[in-house]
């Protein structure tokens, strides 16, 4: 581990001097490249730094608390060493969060896709619940909600919706939401008071770049189609509507929530190359992330992940063991501690298998 951080400080170093050379200046292709990797490796390579000096006043204070005959001084020495020496865990714990893997697409913006499952309209019903507290919690980090796709019952529940959150580090707040969302309650439609157990799916896919993802237009068919509504004067009387299908795939993508047929073609292909970069990301990386042992779990669209109850106001995440017992403040957007537990777990995971500085 030592060898790997004097290796980025060295490279910091090369880093620091090339972008100061007029010759890579010049070239603005290559001088933000090296730019942005000097910016990811900058606060490793400062903190190590910091290491380095903090050991070096360590092994000062207690050298010269050796040689030193005065009893009072060779104390105030130790003393200072030793404090030194408890600064140097608390970097050496800092600096293996810093060396932990990066999510490459954590910085990104995510699509979000809820599904009723089993339950019927109750899962429905939850499923709209459950799409409302992702656009509160959205709304108070102001990520911006943009709803593609989405198709009500007439219950006022949702079978389906697709919805792209844009901001900086959209997908890493989001990440861990993806799976089985279970919900115990009374339904409305229940006159003898028996409490139901619904389900709804939740993934979360992170935004793929145009470049990530080529798309052949011969392995696309879009049609155009007149979009479905509320009735009266809500129903889109022109075809404004856009689904795509892609054969290799067999992906299917649809999107209406937009008046203009040009804007509605345009989110559902960034849908279409979201759903083809997880689909052949998720085939490179399988292998991968069977063997990952973290304590969130694989994120995989089939794990029961969550159970909302209703009657004891609780709701508990299983991958971890975690509960809440605000759920109406929960079902409102009030997200936060979940998912700040959910991501404190994923790391402590990850520490646990990283190696000793």
């Amino acid at each position: 581990m030592l060898k790997k951080l004097d290796d980025i400080i060295a490279r910091y170093d090369e880093l620091t001097g090339l972008l100061a050379n007029p010759d890579v200046i010049a070239d603005m292709e290559n001088w933000t490249k090296l730019s942005k990797e000097h910016a990811e490796i900058e606060e490793v390579a400062l903190k190590y730094r910091e290491y380095l000096a903090k050991e070096k006043e360590m092994n000062d204070a207690f050298a010269e608390a050796e040689a030193e005959s005065d009893r009072e001084m060779k104390e105030l020495l130790s003393e200072e060493g030793y404090a030194c020496r408890e600064t140097l865990s608390a970097i050496r714990e800092e600096l293996k969060i810093l060396l932990l893997p990066k999510d490459k697409n954590d910085e990104r913006n995510c699509i979000l896709e809820i599904r009723g499952g089993a339950g019927g309209d109750e899962a429905a019903l939850f499923a709209y619940e459950l799409y409302r507290m992702y656009q509160y919690y959205c709304d108070k980090h102001r990520f911006k909600f943009e709803p593609v796709e989405v198709s009500e019952t007439e219950l006022g529940g949702m079978k389906e919706a697709v919805v792209n959150i844009a901001g900086k580090g959209a997908y890493k707040a989001l990440k861990y939401e993806s799976g089985v969302h279970r919900v115990q309650r009374v339904p409305e439609t229940e006159s003898q008071g028996r409490v139901h157990t619904s389900t709804v799916t939740v993934a979360v896919l992170p935004e793929a770049e145009d470049v990530e993802v080529e798309i052949n237009e011969k392995d696309i068919r879009v049609d155009v189609f007149r979009s479905s509504g509320a009735g009266g004067q809500k129903v889109n009387k022109t075809e404004t509507a856009i689904r795509i299908t892609h054969f290799p795939t067999g992906i299917v993508v649809s999107c209406q929530d937009e008046r203009s047929q040009l804007k509605n073609k345009e989110r559902a292909f960034k849908v279409l190359r979201t759903r083809l970069y997880d689909f052949y990301n998720s085939k490179n990386e399988q292998q991968y992330a069977q063997n990952r042992k973290s304590m969130v779990g694989t994120g995989d669209r089939s794990e029961r992940i969550r159970t909302y109850n209703f009657p004891q106001s609780r709701v508990t995440d299983h991958r971890i063991g975690f509960s809440t017992f605000n759920i109406e403040g929960f079902m409102m957007g009030e997200i936060d501690e979940m998912l700040d537990a959910l991501a404190l777990a994923d790391r402590e995971a990850q520490l646990a298998g990283s190696e000793e500085i």
